[in-house]
This record gives C-alpha cells, sequence and structure tokens, in this order.
C-alpha cells in the first residue's frame, strides 16, 4: 500500500484518527502489517535503538514482541502540524517470568505526502507494576471504543 489515509496536512479530525490507527495496528502484534505504515526507507529512533526500513522495523517488532508478552497499547494525540503528529503512549505488557510493566512514552511522528510514516523519534521508560495495578484489560488485539483514554486514566 502505498496510499495510507488520512494523509496530511492534518486537521485535529484526522489526527486523531492517524494516531487511533496506529495504536490498532501496534495492538494487532504482526510485524508486517504495522511495518506497512512506514515508508520503505523509514527512520526509527526507539529507545536507544535505531533502525531504517521495513526490514529492520519488522525485524525489531519481531523482537519487541517476543519479549512483551500480553502486550496492550493506548495512544493520545498530544500535538500536530501539517505533517507532524506527537503523542503520548501507554502499554502494558509482562515478561516471561511473569513480571508486569507499564512503559510510558512521547513519539514524534512525521509523514509523507501518501500518509507513510517517514520518522518516528520515541522515547519510553519502564514501571514495574503489580498485576492488581494493571489497567488495560480488554481481550487481545484492538482496543474497546468504550475504554477509558490515558488522560481518563490519569495516566
Amino acid at each position: 500500500m502505498t496510499h495510507r489515509p488520512p494523509v496530511p496536512p492534518f486537521t485535529r479530525e484526522t489526527a486523531i484518527e492517524k494516531v487511533r490507527l496506529a495504536e490498532d495496528g501496534w495492538n494487532t502484534r504482526d510485524p508486517e502489517r504495522v511495518a506497512l505504515a512506514y515508508t520503505k526507507d523509514s527512520r526509527w529512533r526507539n529507545r536507544a535503538e535505531f533502525a531504517t526500513g521495513r526490514d529492520e522495523i519488522t525485524a525489531f517488532l519481531r523482537r519487541k514482541w517476543a519479549r512483551e508478552l500480553d502486550y496492550r497499547l493506548v495512544k493520545e494525540l498530544w500535538a500536530f502540524t501539517e505533517n507532524r503528529i506527537a503523542v503520548r503512549f501507554a502499554y502494558e505488557w509482562r515478561d516471561d517470568a511473569g513480571n508486569w510493566f507499564r512503559s510510558y512514552g512521547n513519539e514524534n511522528w512525521e509523514f509523507d505526502e501518501d500518509g507513510l510514516m517517514r520518522t518516528r523519534y520515541a522515547s519510553i521508560n519502564d514501571l514495574p507494576i503489580r498485576e492488581a495495578e494493571r489497567k488495560f484489560h480488554w481481550p487481545q488485539g484492538r482496543r474497546p471504543d468504550d475504554h477509558p483514554s490515558l488522560s481518563e486514566l490519569g495516566l
């Protein structure tokens, strides 16, 4: 797919839609599907790891979701301009020893004219949590429309 609506220039409504579509994609935990949202030469910084292009992005996502089990993500629009969007997010996951974490972060995105993300910078911090502190309990996959936002959850 070379055209991925909504496309720039973004309005508040289309920026919110783009954020939700990204969240939905990541909640599939399908590296090949998620990588299609990025340009063939997309550049990433995720924590201290750098990736360039869909092949490296796909490999990164495979490693990520092999380690971050029971992954559930919520994204929220922070700001936008014509072809850039800033989001804040939180996701919960557990490791293979059963330890739970909530990872918080911010991302800065830049899109090409076809709506593909060409640049992604992500800063992320992990907070160990007890299983009883989890806030994301929906079945694996897309977050239900009536699930509270990050702001509503106080995150």
